[in-house]
């Protein structure tokens, strides 16, 4: 792996000539002077790092691991992804969506894997993991319309429930009894109260993606910090939220949570709370900024709290009734098991585990996992009773109707 560092005393400018690709990272937290080149070389090639985070009122250590972050992807993006992974007569097929935060670490420990399995067991492997930003479109292209079982990947990856229990598309083979668990039956501490392990063992969980609150100070007023789902949907906080409705897989499970708790009257007050749809980045990026409809609480992935710890305005709520969990899944043909079992057992070992935990903030279910969380992190979970009992597919569009309805009436 090509790695280089930055440090405090560099100039804006320096970062900027050496590492092009930062600009993102500038422009998305309060510095889009620096898109303009006068700008660069003239304010940029005076003003150190450190000097910029102090501006901002930025947590120094944060910003500059952001931009490090930047770097590294951009520098291990071109090795990692320029690989052929596609194989012609592969005996083994691994397909699906990777969080876009852990991706490319994620890709470079499973190529060295991959390189591994294949020379010990002479199995070819064609793989395609995806950056979950793609999202259902891949979804469609790619899982859609299938009906034999011998055409599903041997391993598929992704987070969220539509995919996997919608009878269009993963579901019905559930029923059918194709895939199973290898991951066993121990859990990690941090999950110990909750059921997050299939009782059926048909579907693998390997990490979750939690949903919090980000509740800017700056406009709250004399309104209290919501700290639970409840206060959420009290009538202050209508038209006071932003909601991650883009990011389908944590909002649909935004919506079966709530719904399983408090119905569809639940779900309309969450319809009636919601400003605006806003990427969390996007939140981030504008709570300095002047802005006419400038949300109170916006619903974040958990990930994302590393970017706004940056602005002291803003302050990280863990729900005191839990952090919605979207789950990250694996699915395993049982019919494939004896030739896969060493790549399933590898994508939801301790490694990786700590990739998704550590470098993404996706807890691990994974039993050695450190997932490095603060105080109490309880956790608002469907559960696998919820889930059997319910066509979820059908569930997931009949709650976005209600949702949609409430929020055009609000």
């Amino acid at each position: 792996m090509t790695t280089t560092t930055l440090n405090k005393d560099m100039t804006v400018k320096d970062v900027l000539d050496r590492w092009p690709a930062t600009l993102d990272v500038f422009v998305a937290n309060g510095f889009e002077n620096f898109s303009d080149e006068k700008q660069r070389n003239a304010v940029g090639a005076f003003l150190k790092l450190e000097r910029a985070a102090q501006t901002k009122n930025y947590d120094l250590d944060n910003f500059l691991g952001l931009l490090q972050e930047k770097i590294d992807e951009e520098l291990n993006q071109v090795d990692v992804t320029m690989k052929k992974t596609q194989k012609a007569n592969s005996q083994v097929t691994v397909t699906g969506l990777l969080p876009c935060p852990v991706r490319l670490p994620l890709l470079e420990g499973f190529d060295a894997f991959i390189e591994q399995y294949t020379e010990e067991t002479g199995n070819e492997v064609s793989y395609k993991l995806e950056a979950a930003s793609v999202g259902a479109s891949w979804i469609e292209e790619n899982i859609q319309g299938i009906e034999n079982p011998a055409d599903l990947p041997d391993i598929f990856l992704s987070a969220g429930f539509e995919t996997f229990f919608d009878q269009r598309t993963i579901g019905h083979f559930k029923d059918e009894g194709v895939f199973t668990d290898v991951t066993g039956t121990a859990v990690n501490r941090d999950f110990s109260d909750i059921d997050i392990k299939d009782p059926k063992r048909d579907y693998s969980i390997i990490a979750a993606v939690p949903a919090v609150f980000m509740v800017n100070h700056d406009v709250l007023g004399d309104l209290p910090v919501p700290r639970t789902w409840s206060d959420l949907l009290k009538p202050e906080y209508e038209q006071q939220v932003a909601l991650p409705v883009g990011d389908f897989d944590l909002f649909n499970a935004i919506l079966l949570a709530l719904h399983k708790e408090h119905g569809d009257e639940g779900i309309e007050k969450l319809g009636r709370c919601m400003l605006k749809a806003m990427h969390p980045s996007q939140m981030v990026k504008n709570a300095k900024r002047v802005a006419e409809e400038k949300p109170i609480v916006t619903i974040m992935p958990y990930f994302f709290t590393k970017m706004a710890r940056m602005v002291k305005s803003l302050e990280i709520v863990w729900p005191e009734d839990g952090a919605v969990v979207s789950p990250i899944f694996m699915l395993t043909k049982k019919d494939s098991l004896e030739k896969v079992k060493p790549i399933a057992e590898f994508l939801s070992s301790k490694p990786v585990g700590e990739i998704l935990a550590q470098k993404g903030l996706f807890p691990s279910v994974h039993p050695e996992v450190d997932n490095q969380l603060e105080g109490d992190h309880p956790w608002k979970w469907v559960g696998w009773d919820y889930i059997y009992e319910n066509d979820i597919g059908t569930m997931i569009k009949r709650t976005t109707k209600i949702f949609e309805d409430s929020m055009n009436a609000a």
